[in-house]
């Protein structure tokens, strides 16, 4: 580790957070219908959707409307992307003449882009066509963002409101996010992209002759506009099977750093959104500083085992230094460390370095934070699962003292605590029950890459991946069976889903509720003592619930290497 890779990855982790904070007040004015400087140019085109249709956007909904419109139109967009990746054999745009996707393979690809999870099982320019990448996989990079941001918004609404059972038009917000927020900053960072040297074309696969005399054929296509969504809206899928490893993807260090800025963005901005809705700015930079400094120490640790290179190497061979395997050496330790943190702190999934070859607690830092799943997370449902381990935190905080739990002036009685129970267990349950099942069965072993441990740990992150909806992979292990792709489908699903209808249900419980008045005995969540508790909970509820698969994984790999 150098001194400037350290200030390197700070500066970056500080210009998160310093552009979060006036975007983060964009988003809350945005949502809570005040003006901002893009309604003379968003309005109009808002106005034509609604009436194409058929939606009032002043009539909001409750939490089973509101719940109900965003499961049918996920449903139908998923039908969609599936029909496009089963049919683009005969549909246009397919200069490559790439045949259909196979059912199980389309499955798993539908399932995963519908949540935002973007896992591939799939190498992208061999598998799909240029339209299935841009109305299929494009399309969805958008509305899945969308749809996770739709949901904050409505529990931000419940949490803040009261005696209502109205969350908002789940149609608006959908609209809104679109064309107030995803649109406008991924069409900027395309362009910038673009400028910074990654190809945005429809003309068919390059055939070059190269300096030996043969002739190699370079695939190519819109990948500029794919890359900006995907970074920015926590999706993570690539155009090319390398995804942000690729030349074309990420070509140099400062695409890099533009990259992590984009899949950071929005998350981090989210924080602060939530300090205005809930008139407490101090929440946000309490949260902001405690888990910017998890995801400092998550990149540090990284950065560290990296650098230090491979004890058997050195022990074995005399080859002292960094483990640059699967490295991009235009990156350099420091900037890749910081994307291995970042791109599972914010769900993303998006890869410059593949994670199978990171020594083995460096493999367990992204592994841990798709286990917490709430270091900023993904699009939306991060902010769901922090506000969600708040009200744990409260509850456990309240009886400790013996008062009535309450949050934001609320009581947290057994209905909420019952909902948030179950949004917590799910995530573990998707992740460890699938795990031990494939590891049972030996058709399933046969995908690992590597025996042993590691191998074990492929098993445990791709499921871990799938349930927090993440998608990155330790890229040893074969998922396309049809095995994991109806089992990880099957996960991304739950995950993603599960969690956000209770969550819904929580906001329209708090919605209705009067609110309180503070008293001197009010617990307040706004203060560092409480992040503190905030922390322990999270990270005794996950260590509790995973150590035993962390031990048999790169814990267990680390001291072997001893």
């Amino acid at each position: 580790m150098t001194a400037s890779g350290i200030f390197a990855i700070f500066l970056v982790v500080l210009a998160l957070v310093a552009c979060g904070w006036p975007l983060g007040g964009y988003i809350y004015r945005t949502f809570a219908g005040e003006r901002t400087w893009t309604d003379a140019v968003a309005a109009p085109f808002e106005r034509a959707i609604y009436r194409l249709i058929g939606v009032n956007p002043d009539v909001e909904m409750d939490w089973k409307a509101y719940l109900r419109a965003m499961m049918v139109s996920n449903l139908v967009m998923a039908l969609f992307a599936y029909a496009v990746f089963r049919l683009q054999a005969v549909l246009p745009l397919n200069p490559a003449h790439i045949p259909a996707m196979p059912p199980y393979l389309a499955f798993n690809t539908a399932a995963s882009f519908i949540t935002n999870t973007n896992w591939q099982n799939y190498a992208g320019e061999q598998s799909l066509s240029y339209l299935s990448q841009m109305i299929g996989i494009t399309f969805l990079q958008f509305t899945s963002a969308a749809t996770g941001l739709a949901a904050a918004m409505a529990f931000l609404r419940g949490l803040s409101r009261q005696k209502t059972d109205a969350l908002g038009n789940f149609w608006v917000d959908l609209v809104r996010a679109h064309t107030r927020l995803l649109l406008p900053i991924a069409a900027i960072l395309a362009f910038l992209l673009l400028a910074l040297g990654v190809p945005e074309t429809l003309s068919g696969p390059a055939v070059v002759h190269t300096l030996s005399g043969s002739m190699q054929t370079i695939a190519r296509g819109p990948v500029a506009t794919l890359e900006a969504i995907k970074q920015l809206g926590t999706n993570g899928g690539g155009f090319f099977n390398a995804n942000s490893a690729h030349p074309f993807e990420d070509p140099s260090a400062w695409t890099c750093i533009l990259e992590i800025m984009g899949m950071g963005l929005i998350p981090t901005a989210l924080v602060f959104t939530a300090g205005y809705f809930l008139r407490s700015r101090r929440l946000a930079i309490v949260l902001c500083t405690l888990l910017g400094a998890i995801l400092l120490a998550g990149a540090y640790l990284v950065y560290a085992y990296e650098a230090a290179g491979n004890p058997i190497l050195a022990h074995a061979l005399g080859l002292h230094g960094p483990n640059m395997e699967g490295k991009e050496v235009r990156f350099g330790l420091p900037l890749t460390s910081l994307f291995v943190a970042a791109t599972t702190a914010y769900t993303t999934g998006a890869v410059n370095a593949m994670h199978d070859s990171l020594m083995p607690m460096s493999g367990m830092v992204p592994l841990l934070f798709m286990m917490f799943n709430l270091i900023f997370g993904g699009k939306g449902v991060g902010l769901l699962n922090i506000l969600m381990f708040l009200i744990i935190a409260v509850f456990i905080s309240g009886l400790m003292v013996g008062r009535t739990p309450e949050i934001f002036g609320k009581k947290i009685e057994a209905r909420e605590m019952k909902l948030a129970t179950a949004a917590m267990l799910v995530h573990p349950f998707v992740i460890l029950v699938p795990t031990a099942i494939a590891m049972a069965l030996p058709s399933a072993r046969a995908s690992m890459g590597n025996p042993g441990l590691h191998g074990f740990t492929e098993v445990l992150y791709a499921f871990t991946s799938a349930a927090a909806n993440n998608g990155s992979a330790f890229a040893g292990l074969n998922g396309n069976t049809p095995f994991y792709n109806l089992s990880i489908g099957l996960v991304m699903l739950f995950g993603r889903y599960v969690s956000i209808i209770a969550m819904l249900a929580i906001a329209g419980s708090l919605a209705g509720k009067a609110r309180i008045p503070e008293t001197s005995g009010t617990l307040k969540v706004d203060t560092f003592a409480f992040g503190y508790v905030f922390v322990a909970v999270f990270v005794i509820v996950g260590a509790l619930t995973f150590f035993p698969y962390l031990a048999l994984g790169p814990i267990g790999e680390q001291l072997q290497l001893g």
